[in-house]
């Protein structure tokens, strides 16, 4: 399966731009990338911050072939960036629940999912802000970046096209002729 890549100079979010190109456009499978969005969206209505230069992107497909949980896809798609960032970095990458992949106890990745329905098909969007190259300083809530980690500099483009690539692997688990 392939998905439909949009690429976007600055967006509000990737998940209000996803939720209307779903509801604009025939595509049932498509990924948003953006360089910057001004309004990022975290869990229960939160922001997340979004530096330039790190990796803001949002996935959506039907939901009418997979048979799992949201829980168990948000596992799934944490699972999913989780094996994209230990390609370059080897050591322990955890999951806290519900949507959060941390670094030495530290956010390095957070994950937003929402549902919507567009004639009677049911959508999920999956946003993705990873903090490739700086984080923000939260008091209560540490974090940490790709970067500073590795103390390399990774190549953005090449990260999000395995993120891609790793995404229609599991899409293409239940969308055979896609």
């Amino acid at each position: 399966m392939k998905l439909k890549q949009f690429n976007f100079k600055k967006v509000k979010s990737t998940n209000l731009t996803a939720i209307r190109l779903i509801k604009s456009l025939n595509n049932e499978f498509g990924m948003i990338v953006s360089e910057a969005q001004s309004k990022g969206k975290g869990q229960y209505g939160r922001k997340w911050i979004s530096y330039k230069g790190n990796i803001f992107l949002s996935f959506f497909y039907k939901l009418e072939n997979i048979n799992l949980s949201l829980n168990s896809l948000t596992k799934k798609h944490c699972l999913l960036v989780k094996e994209v960032i230990s390609k370059y970095y080897k050591k322990k990458i955890t999951f806290k629940s519900p949507n959060d992949l941390l670094i030495d106890k530290k956010k390095i990745c957070g994950i937003l999912q929402e549902k919507i329905e567009k004639s009677n098909k049911v959508f999920l969007i999956v946003g993705i802000g990873l903090n490739l190259i700086k984080n923000p300083n939260i008091v209560n809530y540490p974090a940490t970046n790709l970067f500073k980690i590795t103390n390399q500099k990774i190549n953005k483009k090449k990260f999000v096209k395995e993120l891609k690539i790793t995404f229609e692997k599991f899409l293409s688990k239940y969308y055979k002729a896609c």
